[in-house]
């Protein structure tokens, strides 16, 4: 599949009053995997989508279990669907990467962010350049299957 797998440490300081990884925070793993996905330097250096400019539009957040706080990391899948003129939307899965470790296959987080390229200078959106494409292309896959429903 082409989709990315970033593991990720929690922080102890993730935790809020109700001993569970905050959902602020949650909103900075999802940040930290698309960094690390997209990359501040491409090949031999050439410009990636984050240095040449990319701003949060829109997030949704399924929050499915809690995720406590815990030394081993967890997994970030994310991919990319729907990628238009100026916009991408980047799908991501927080979840357990040892399910055999934990008895389960455990999804903690379902998440889609789009993303639009931008020019600063301008002050407005720019469309993405081919290269830009290759790389999204690079991380397209389909959405995960629809949990099963409950009774």
């Amino acid at each position: 599949m082409p989709r990315s797998r970033q593991l990720l440490s929690l922080r102890w300081g993730d935790m809020d009053a109700y001993r569970h990884v905050n959902n602020v925070e949650v909103l900075r793993l999802l940040e930290e995997a698309r960094v690390r996905a997209f990359g501040v330097s491409g090949a031999e250096g050439s410009p990636t989508l984050l240095a040449t400019g990319t701003v949060v539009a829109r997030h949704e957040v399924d929050y499915l279990r809690p995720l406590d706080y815990r030394t081993a990391p967890v997994a970030v899948d994310l991919w990319v669907e729907d990628v238009g003129g100026a916009s991408f939307r980047v799908r991501c899965e927080v979840l357990e990467p040892d399910p055999p470790a934990v008895g389960e296959p455990r999804t903690y987080v379902r998440a889609s962010t789009t993303c639009v390229s931008y020019d600063f200078a301008a002050g407005r959106p720019r469309r993405l350049d081919p290269a830009e494409r290759e790389r999204l292309a690079a991380l397209a896959d389909e959405p995960p299957p629809a949990p099963p429903a409950t009774g």
